[in-house]
């Protein structure tokens, strides 16, 4: 255990800190009410822009490809500094695209093929990066050392938000939206540059690595696919991401459009969930390395459960709730979003990490894109019928958040009364 104290381990350590936090700060750019200023300059219907929200269910499907690159004859650093660029330039071309001459049919193709392209490169190395930059971090400290890396990337991501929507409002006040995104895109491009660094700063390949490659994929997928442990893991995963996809990607519209809020007020909300985020995040990383991944997943989805049900009641008129939503929310991220990798070291052989999380997050993203589709199917209908529904007003984004919470339930009961019980490896 003496290598984790290296000077290249802890250098390694810190470097993906950076990079994970300039890769939040372009998530960030690119989703929720950002996402939604955009769609809504080209004119696309609310639906729509639920199910483009939710492309990234869809670019999970393309991590499968990972069994194939793990063969590749190259370094899992190249890889991922390969392809995390070109996603992260992807994303940026995105605030170019009102800029240009063409349709709003045109300009929605592009949009769409440049967001698949973007979040296609950056999940067909998400797990050669992950287990590349977390082999320098010791297996007894895994989840705290996510918690913290999560913790820097939030209180960060605060200040860096806020700021953002913050010039974003003025340049709409002004109206002069097309300054906005083009703003957007130059902070895109700064981000890429600081991303490429810091994962040039990160140890190359260890040596126990290279096993991994001469590895077949029939070997692989009996010890993923055929683990029985994985195979319940692969269920929980497609219900957790059913639930959170039926409701999650429609949001940021519904607070831009139905519930009027500015983009600052959106940003300033989110500051004070991810400070609330920032607050747990060490107690759920310490909780679930001293019981269990699984039970860490299992409490931030309780505490989504309730997220879900308090969104249920978010009116124009109760429009405060969303504060409360969005706080529990951040909270249940604590505890599902890392668990979701690390849960998988508790029962799969680590020389198959890489191939059981791409064919997870493939099999979860094809069920959760369906979720999302289905679910833009009922904001149609619901706003087909002036949002009315057996007689009472309501939005559609408050049905699919009681859809979202009966589904988050069946989850917590199965992860209680299955994974949990599965007997657990420490690697």
């Amino acid at each position: 255990m003496e290598k984790f104290n290296s000077p290249e381990y802890i250098r390694s350590r810190r470097s993906y800190i950076v990079q994970c936090t300039a890769e939040y700060f372009v998530s960030l750019l690119v989703a929720d009410v950002f996402l939604a200023k955009l769609l809504s300059s080209i004119g696309i219907s609310d639906a729509l822009i639920g199910v483009i929200s939710s492309f990234i269910t869809l670019a999970f499907v393309f991590q499968f490809l990972t069994l194939f690159m793990a063969k590749i004859n190259a370094s899992s650093k190249k890889l991922v500094m390969i392809f995390d660029t070109i996603s992260i330039l992807f994303f940026m071309s995105l605030y170019f695209i009102p800029f240009l001459p063409i349709g709003r049919t045109q300009k929605t193709i592009l949009l769409i093929i440049c967001m698949l392209v973007a979040y296609i490169s950056k999940y067909l190395i998400l797990n050669i990066c992950f287990k590349w930059a977390n082999a320098y971090v010791s297996p007894t400290n895994r989840a705290s050392f996510s918690a913290n890396k999560e913790m820097i990337s939030l209180f960060l991501g605060m200040i860096f938000s806020a700021g953002v929507g913050y010039i974003v409002d003025m340049f709409e006040a002004q109206n002069n939206m097309s300054g906005g995104f083009l703003f957007l895109a130059i902070a895109i491009f700064v981000l890429n540059v600081c991303n490429f660094i810091s994962l040039a700063l990160i140890k190359k390949d260890i040596p126990t690595e290279k096993t991994e490659n001469s590895t077949s994929i029939t070997k692989a997928l009996r010890n993923t696919i055929g683990n029985r442990n994985f195979q319940s893991i692969i269920v929980l995963t497609i219900i957790w991401d059913v639930a959170r996809y039926f409701s999650v990607g429609f949001l940021g519209i519904y607070k831009s459009k139905d519930l009027m809020m500015s983009v600052f007020l959106v940003q300033i909300i989110n500051i004070i969930a991810n400070l609330a985020r920032i607050t747990v995040s060490k107690q759920i990383g310490r909780y679930s390395d001293k019981k269990s991944f699984s039970k860490g997943f299992s409490l931030g989805m309780c505490i989504a459960a309730v997220a879900f049900f308090v969104n249920i009641f978010t009116t124009k008129s109760t429009w405060f709730l969303i504060i409360i939503y969005t706080i529990l929310y951040n909270c249940s991220v604590a505890g599902t979003n890392q668990n979701s990798f690390n849960m998988v070291y508790s029962y799969v052989d680590s020389e198959y990490i890489t191939q059981a999380m791409a064919i997870k997050n493939c099999i979860g993203g094809l069920f959760g894109f369906g979720a999302s589709v289905l679910a833009g199917k009922i904001i149609d209908i619901v706003q087909t019928n002036g949002n009315m529904i057996f007689g009472l007003h309501i939005y559609g984004q408050q049905l699919l958040s009681a859809i979202s919470f009966t589904i988050t339930v069946v989850a917590i009961i199965f992860s209680k009364m299955v994974i949990e019980k599965q007997k657990r490896m420490i690697q």
